[in-house]
């Protein structure tokens, strides 16, 4: 069968395995070396000549990291991979790699909090790299390019409320004017939406999210294309040392190959959930692209084929009371990070500082746990507040 013919399902079982190079073992082994050696130095140095396809030290490639690379890459519909210790490397190379002093970027106001320490905090007073953030709006982000714009950060859907943005006119506009493009996909993952296809030139991910799905490891990811790709290894990867360990790139694996059942869970159960949250009196506001109430529902299906677990709500309470809340769930451990099989809930005002951030907004990732019992326990924790 063709590659390209294969399902999803299958080809996380089956796409770049190789078991008769492992003895036939169904899981593929765990390559845990620092370096690999050669039979003469004329093997070396076409290595070194072929870096990119070559196993030399493991701070480049590794054979288990290269099985998850491939699918992820396959999944993603581009032409290459590359796996890095955290979902802050990925994105901290993938921006570095499109820009340097004095270049200009665009990004939504909304996106991941440490990206957004990176663009200011760090590229800004260092490299006086200049970021715009705008509203997770199209027409925004075009308005504030200029002739300096250099690169476009974007998320779909956004972080904290969960906004949607019509990616392929941005991603139109982007490349008639020479700017590159990045996403974070952790959301959808590229079961759900494929950004790739939407014209975006780099795809980023927290793979310690749903990629991996079970909560025991820190993991990022880069998919573009294959010059691309050798470009972020030779620099970015490799001179930043932000390699990923053998035995994380193996769990990653083990994530993948369930990872089509685990999303359709997380999916259904969150659109229960959202529903119910829909619908409830002590409720204000329910941010899930999957509600035909979500301003941008339609063009969230035109983009999105499904909808993950990761939602917020916004309760119509007092900081105290949505404290008091998140306190007063069973199911739902209080915590940061988001994509187990575990459900987590977190008042995003936190201590109420940032007035930008409503008392009452609550982040709330499903896990894989009954849906009857977790609504079950957000009835009791409603019931503890006026």
């Amino acid at each position: 069968m063709n590659n390209k013919e294969m399902s999803i399902e299958t080809m996380l079982s089956h796409y770049a395995e190789d078991r008769k190079n492992y003895y036939g073992a169904v899981v593929s082994p765990i390559y845990q070396t620092s370096l690999f050696t050669f039979d003469s130095m004329k093997a070396i140095s076409e290595a070194f000549n072929n870096e990119q396809d070559s196993y030399i030290y493991t701070r480049g490639n590794n054979p288990t990291a290269k099985i998850a690379e491939d699918k992820i890459a396959f999944m993603e519909n581009g032409e290459c991979a590359k796996l890095f210790a955290s979902g802050m490397g990925a994105i901290s190379s993938a921006i570095l790699s499109c820009v340097k002093t004095g270049d200009h970027i665009v990004a939504v106001e909304t996106i991941y909090g440490p990206t957004i320490s990176l663009l200011t905090d760090y590229l800004s007073k260092k490299f006086n790299i200049e970021t715009t953030f705008v509203k997770a709006d199209e027409e925004e982000i075009i308005k504030a390019t200029k002739e300096t714009t250099k690169l476009i950060y974007l998320e779909s859907p956004t972080s904290l409320v969960f906004e949607i943005i019509d990616i392929k006119k941005v991603t139109d506009f982007a490349k008639s004017k020479s700017i590159k493009t990045i996403i974070d996909n952790s959301w959808a993952t590229p079961i759900y939406q494929k950004p790739i296809d939407l014209g975006v030139d780099i795809v980023v991910h927290s793979a310690s999210k749903y990629l991996s799905g079970h909560s025991d490891l820190v993991a990022g990811v880069i998919i573009s294309t294959r010059q691309t790709i050798k470009n972020i290894l030779r620099d970015e990867h490799a001179l930043f040392g932000a390699k990923i360990a053998p035995l994380e790139a193996w769990l990653i694996l083990r994530g993948l190959r369930t990872l089509p059942v685990r999303l359709r869970q997380h999916s259904e159960s969150a659109m229960k959930i959202a529903e119910y949250l829909n619908n409830h009196k002590k409720v204000k506001k329910v941010n899930y692209p999957g509600l035909a109430s979500h301003p941008r529902h339609a063009l969230a299906c035109k983009q999105l084929s499904g909808f993950s677990g990761l939602l917020s709500f916004e309760l119509d309470a007092s900081l105290e009371a949505s404290h008091l809340f998140v306190d007063s769930l069973n199911y739902f451990n209080i915590g940061v990070s988001w994509g187990g099989f575990e459900s987590l809930a977190l008042n995003l005002a936190r201590d109420g500082k940032d007035p930008s951030i409503p008392a009452g907004l609550i982040r709330v990732s499903v896990g894989l746990e009954s849906t009857d019992d977790l609504i079950r326990d957000l009835e009791q924790a409603f019931s503890k507040i006026q």
